[in-house]
């Protein structure tokens, strides 16, 4: 499944930053633009890895719906 996000960045010093807007928490560095891409992707990977099995886990007792959700961001 493809999806699409918003990633920014900004140079500090030597370093270059990334931060996913619409999701907290996946952000990242390198010496390189290049680098602090392919680092994003793989920190933004891992997060929604991680989020979807935590998600996933069973509750004792609780039924779990799940369906897609579409937004219109503004």
């Amino acid at each position: 499944m493809k999806q699409q996000f918003t990633a920014t960045y900004k140079k500090h010093g030597k370093w270059y930053l990334g931060w996913v807007e619409e999701i907290p928490g996946v952000n990242t560095q390198g010496k390189t633009l290049k680098e602090v891409r392919e680092n994003l992707k793989e920190a933004l990977s891992l997060m929604l890895e991680v989020n979807r099995a935590l998600a996933g886990k069973e509750i004792p007792g609780k039924t779990l719906l799940r369906e897609s959700l579409m937004v219109t961001s503004r």
